[in-house]
């Protein structure tokens, strides 16, 4: 109490209350952060996964079309998850969580009709029931909704188009030339409408092009791996070509759309999202080392984005493994002019090795560690919290939580209402809220309170 006394009549305690105040999601702002203060910014992040990005992904049984009403409910929950709640970003938020990605597939709310000819089948002809351009109204509005739950808890939200793309046969966004040439104005039609919806917003939001884009046939780990022999250089070529293009039209298409777009934060992934870990083959790095900076006439303002799904079972090797490929990234990525961030990481053997938990656990927290001191994000697929635990809300696997928040804030955990130049990346002449989020701050042209602690509202606020 008497710290609290003393601190309502300090001075700093009288500036900290000067500027407490929110910057609305929905504003004009000319002075945007860098992508690289963004990736700092966002501390640590987490996938909505199998949410907005369900679907049937099957032409031969178009299941959700057939069997639902259709409505943005039925295809959140067809894959076992619960409707999105706002509690449930807070939830994260409080525990030292500060972007969410929302994957989101757009294929079954466009234009297709997904007509099926009797009770029992429902197969999908999309040359004859071609899926258009123009996003369904009633879409749109649930993935904004969604969107603003997370951006009203002060969050970063990172929106994109996700199984458009990937090893399915309902995937129409595809690494090869000539479907780039039939597609991409399909592509810059659906980014147009994103964009243009969302073009008022913040720099908390940003755009993600595509998903895990792969090539004709479907190839994992970089372009042409499901080709005889394992490697066909005129398939692969044709793949980074028309990965390169997507980035660009996507890039091109949200800047022409103006307001904040014109500066907003973008995230362009490399083929397949790989992220050239491995010594197997010698084409493991030509995902990094064929993937283009876009041209931009925003300089500062894109981001890479790789997936990691590693094998942990042997912690020392798993470590080793990821080292190698920080510094991968940082020789073929991020010198070419843009940050980096794991858009999806976890461990392929997460439920495989059960007796393996502490090398799971210790190999989340060695992984955030890493990436941090390498100024890479990271957004943890799904499982943290699942099922009917997010309507709750509840983690599902509070042990992973629990080394992932102590891999970037140390062992001391997350305190609500730290404001580090550490943990954030204050920008000239900000400083930041009980949320970490910037705000204009004239008294400390340096950009940082001073260190203490402080009691505002009733709430511990630490500056260090």
């Amino acid at each position: 109490m008497k710290l609290h006394l003393l601190l309502r009549h300090s001075p700093a305690f009288v500036a900290v209350l000067s500027f407490l105040t929110f910057q609305p999601a929905c504003a004009q702002d000319s002075t945007f952060e860098s992508a690289r203060e963004a990736v700092g910014n966002m501390r640590l992040g987490w996938n909505l996964g199998n949410t907005l990005d369900s679907n049937s992904g099957d032409t031969l049984n178009m299941w959700i079309e057939h069997w639902t009403d259709r409505s943005p409910a039925a295809y959140e929950k067809a894959w076992g998850q619960t409707v999105v709640k706002p509690e449930l970003m807070k939830m994260f938020r409080e525990a030292g969580f500060n972007a969410i990605r929302v994957p989101v597939t757009w294929y079954p709310h466009m234009e297709a009709k997904f007509r099926f000819s009797s009770n029992s089948n429902s197969i999908w002809y999309p040359y004859r029931d071609d899926i258009g351009t123009r996003v369904q109204g009633a879409w749109m509005k649930r993935v904004k909704e969604v969107v603003d739950y997370v951006i009203g808890q002060g969050m970063y939200c990172i929106l994109n188009i996700h199984h458009d793309t990937g090893a399915s046969n309902t995937a129409w966004l595809v690494a090869d030339e000539a479907a780039y040439a039939s597609q991409h104005e399909r592509f810059e039609a659906l980014w147009q409408q994103i964009a243009e919806t969302f073009r008022d917003y913040d720099e908390h939001l940003l755009f993600e092009a595509y998903n895990e884009m792969l090539d004709g046939d479907r190839s994992w780990c970089f372009a042409s791996f499901a080709s005889a022999g394992n490697y066909n250089a005129t398939k692969a070529k044709a793949a980074y070509t028309a990965i390169n293009g997507y980035a660009q039209s996507f890039v091109n298409t949200v800047r022409a759309t103006g307001g904040n777009n014109a500066q907003r934060n973008l995230i362009v992934s490399t083929y397949g999202a790989c992220n050239g870990g491995g010594s197997w083959s010698s084409h493991l790095l030509d995902p990094l080392k064929q993937m283009k900076l876009p041209k931009d006439e925003t300089e500062g303002h894109l981001i890479f984005e790789v997936h990691s799904y590693p094998d942990v079972s042997n912690l020392a090797t798993a470590k080793k493994e990821l080292d190698a490929n920080i510094r991968d990234l940082n020789e073929h990525l991020v010198k070419k002019g843009a940050p980096v961030i794991f858009g999806e990481w976890g461990t392929s053997t997460e439920n495989a090795y059960a007796d393996k938990r502490s090398n799971l656990l210790a190999f989340a927290r060695y992984f955030v560690e890493q990436t941090k001191a390498n100024g890479m994000g990271t957004f943890y697929w799904m499982g943290l919290s699942d099922g009917a635990d997010r309507d709750k809300p509840a983690f599902t696997q509070p042990d992973i939580v629990d080394a992932i928040v102590k891999g970037y804030y140390g062992d001391g955990g997350y305190v609500d209402g730290v404001c580090s130049a550490a943990a954030v990346a204050v920008r000239e002449g900000d400083s930041c809220d009980l949320q970490g989020r910037r705000m204009a701050n004239d008294k400390y042209p340096k950009g940082k309170l001073p260190k203490g602690l402080f009691i505002v509202d009733g709430k511990k606020v630490l500056v260090r």
